[in-house]
């Protein structure tokens, strides 16, 4: 594409956003584009400047790309510009620096593969809600039955009342007699509501392990990304309240796709096993390891500064890095298996997401510096600290 034609197409695009052309007091169409060679006159409102701003690059990224224009790829090019999908934004940023091409289709695997996890996501909160109002069921349930048998006990005592007074009076004989009755219909009642109280309690602990297993990676046996999410918001409101060190990291398996398209999704599958695994014998009550998707891994560990963190995980990639792996199944050696990772202080964030983004900021340092290697996010100027990867020959 010239650069005429690049002009051409962001005019056209800029008019797409309706900013192309405003209508005169006489009706008529006139250019907001200045005059070729002259620059655009710039908003006087920094709202306005930002809002063009962001524009801009939408139109830069689809126009570079190739893109066509589309409620769907303006979408997805608006949580990129804008940081809004971090994950998405650096699968682009890795897909150019490998110079593989952007296209629509890949976008679309991208954002399918996204769609899916949010499904599950509305399920576990479905579940969750669920759970929440049969909790509240079997309190209602368990209160009635209680007051069923204290009514019970108060009926009886007064039938045992009457039969010791031994009168003939029909209306004594009457009461009594209906009070035999009401204690025998509340009785069918109260074995009702513990027969509800029981069905009630096994339906909790089915959706218990129903929520336990939507909450769980199947194919490492690690918690999974709803699960990490809800931990760790959980940690780090608690760890601030107590004034705890919190540490997280993203980590990523290096050159995963080569794995997969050399020895096959089976063996690439039992990759991701294996590094689930090392990455696991860190965990404990304080340290959560999870599968965040894909060859990714997330890991929160409480009480450990980011320095102190980066210490732990770097440990763990230096023993997987050492290890020699081959393919069962074609004898052929995959060669070093390591992964890469970005460790951040959570508590030099506002929130947590801003230090899951810092982590995930600091994981995409790792991978550009040469993989195989952590680096500690710094929020005060964008930098980090790397931890020197271990240095072994492979065959």
């Amino acid at each position: 594409m010239t650069a005429n034609e690049d002009s051409q197409a962001r005019g056209g695009l800029r008019r797409w956003f309706g900013l192309g052309k405003t209508r005169g007091a006489d009706g008529e169409a006139d250019e907001q584009a200045s005059p070729a060679g002259e620059a655009a006159p710039q908003p006087a409102d920094p709202r306005e400047r930002r809002r063009q701003l962001t524009l801009d690059e939408i139109t830069g990224f689809l126009l570079t790309h190739r893109l066509p224009v589309s409620v769907a790829t303006l979408e997805i090019a608006h949580d990129i510009v804008t940081g809004a999908n971090p994950i998405v934004g650096r699968l682009v940023a890795e897909r150019i620096a490998s110079r593989e091409p952007v296209t629509l289709a890949w976008l679309e695997d991208v954002v399918i593969a996204q769609s899916r996890d949010n499904s599950g996501e509305q399920l576990h909160h479905l579940v969750m809600r669920l759970e929440s109002s049969i909790a509240e069921f079997a309190a209602t349930t368990t209160a009635a039955r209680t007051a069923t048998n204290d009514y019970n006990s108060a009926l009886e005592a007064h039938v045992g009342d009457l039969g010791a007074a031994g009168s003939a009076n029909e209306v004594i004989v009457q009461l009594a007699t209906l009070a035999r009755d009401m204690i025998s219909r509340t009785r069918d009642i109260e074995r009702e509501l513990s027969r509800s109280e029981r069905e009630t309690r096994a339906l909790q602990k089915n959706l218990a392990d129903a929520r336990r297993e939507a909450e769980m990676d199947h194919l490492t046996g690690l918690p999974n990304r709803r699960a990490f999410e809800a931990v760790l918001k959980q940690e780090f409101g608690d760890s601030r309240e107590e004034g705890e060190a919190l540490a997280v990291a993203f980590c990523d398996i290096d050159n995963f796709k080569r794995i997969n398209d050399v020895h096959g999704h089976e063996a690439g599958d039992r990759i991701l096993r294996t590094v689930a695994q090392s990455l696991a014998k860190i965990s404990n009550d304080k340290c959560h390891v999870a599968r965040h998707g894909g060859e990714e891994f997330v890991v929160l560990l409480r009480g450990k500064t980011a320095h102190e963190a980066m210490d732990i995980l770097d440990n763990a990639r230096e023993k997987l890095a050492t290890r020699k792996f081959v393919n069962r199944a074609t004898d052929l050696p995959f060669g070093r298996i390591s992964f890469s990772a970005g460790v951040a202080d959570a508590h030099s964030y506002e929130t947590s997401g801003e230090a899951l983004r810092a982590a995930d900021e600091a994981l995409f340092r790792a991978k550009s510096a040469g993989r195989n290697r952590v680096v500690v996010a710094n929020c005060a100027d964008g930098s980090g600290g790397d931890a020197d990867p271990a240095e072994h020959e492979f065959t």
